[in-house]
């Protein structure tokens, strides 16, 4: 019996049609980038607050960026059927967007590995919007994150894919 399913093109499935954790190991071990981004729209006034750094809680910004590090490391505890992976490098960079009052996140997550680290950029990107709704949540409950998402991935046997 073989480990995935042949007619399924979902590859946590295997014969039967059980969830499973994929076997990379055959897989050669090749450098692997991915960069994920998303963005949280707010009130003027709130953008205003991260901006000149008086939060109430602080950094916001700063604390976001440690969010989004820490959770690319945990994503393995987070998502069931993901690798733990040996990270080599994890950035998260925010651009303050004024004239659509919105912060965008930008992450990205290395390895040198047998998997990708596609998984490890988008919980990078999660949480540090996650963290900058809560700091700011007492002036704006109406912020709104959105966007997530790949853009670009290099490394490993499906090659590069790359958004605009």
């Amino acid at each position: 019996m073989t480990d995935t399913n042949p007619s399924s093109p979902l590859t946590h499935f295997d014969a039967r049609g059980q969830a499973h954790m994929v076997d990379v190991a055959a897989k050669a071990s090749t450098h692997r980038v991915a960069v994920a981004e998303g963005r949280i729209t707010m009130l003027p006034a709130t953008l205003a607050l991260i901006q000149v750094g008086t939060a109430k809680k602080g950094d916001v910004l700063g604390i976001a960026r440690i969010a989004g590090i820490q959770a690319a490391k945990k994503t393995s505890d987070l998502i069931p059927l993901c690798h733990p992976i040996a990270l080599t490098r994890v950035a998260v960079e925010f651009d303050i967007e004024p004239d659509t009052h919105s912060v965008l996140c930008r992450a990205t997550a290395e390895c040198t590995g047998q998997t990708g680290v596609e998984m490890e950029a988008l919980s990078a990107v999660s949480v540090a919007l996650l963290t900058i709704y809560d700091m700011c949540k007492a002036v704006d409950r109406g912020m709104v994150m959105g966007g997530v998402r790949l853009r670009e991935k290099r490394g490993g046997k499906s090659g590069e894919f790359v958004t605009g």
